[in-house]
């Protein structure tokens, strides 16, 4: 089964064409996303970007197209960055960018220890030739810290401490994190759908 992600982001082409391998699933890019109408992902909620995302990109093609929202929700500063989380210091922001906005926001507002919970979250939806097919959601919780640690993921990756194994999201191997972020959980349950339907 081929299924066409709707995303410029590469990093999470590459992470869920990773969790896609040993399945019977091909993914691949949205052929010609950038030329595409985009869609405005303005919805207050990550399910509501996700399917409408999904419903918006699977006019344009026959195939199935899966479409994700996701991002990282701090509940000290009233669930921000949440679905803004891309976009969060703008729109040519880096990585490294955001990060350092929401630290300098968790700095100028005084959250520390238990305060700095946050969660990651993510939306999967599939959709095909306009009509939503399936919506798949999980998220998981972690710590955020006051400084980088580890080179691998992306986004907020480096600062979110995951208390079950002591590290960062960027400190574990890519196989492992793939199992147990938001993602790769929400993909589980995506991958479990489909195989019911082969």
């Amino acid at each position: 089964m081929k299924l066409l992600v709707a995303s410029s982001n590469p990093g999470k082409l590459r992470e869920y064409q990773a969790m896609a391998a040993g399945h019977a699933i091909e993914l691949a890019s949205l052929p010609d996303f950038a030329s595409l109408p985009a869609f405005d992902e303005s919805a207050p909620t990550f399910a509501e970007n996700a399917a409408g995302k999904a419903l918006h990109y699977s006019r344009f093609t026959t195939d199935t197209v899966m479409a994700d929202d996701s991002g990282l929700v701090v509940p000290a500063l009233d669930g921000a960055p949440g679905v803004n989380s891309a976009r969060y210091a703008g729109p040519l922001a880096t990585d490294a960018d955001r990060v350092a906005k929401l630290l300098a926001e968790l700095h100028a507002q005084h959250v520390i220890g238990e305060k700095r919970a946050a969660r990651f979250v993510c939306l999967l939806a599939l959709a095909q030739q306009g009509r939503l097919l399936a919506v798949f959601s999980a998220c998981v919780e972690g710590v955020l810290l006051d400084t980088p640690r580890g080179s691998g993921g992306f986004g907020y990756d480096p600062i979110f401490l995951y208390p079950p194994l002591g590290k960062t999201f960027a400190e574990i191997p890519r196989e492992e994190k793939n199992r147990l972020s938001h993602r790769g959980r929400a993909f589980a349950k995506l991958l479990d759908h489909l195989s019911q339907q082969l």
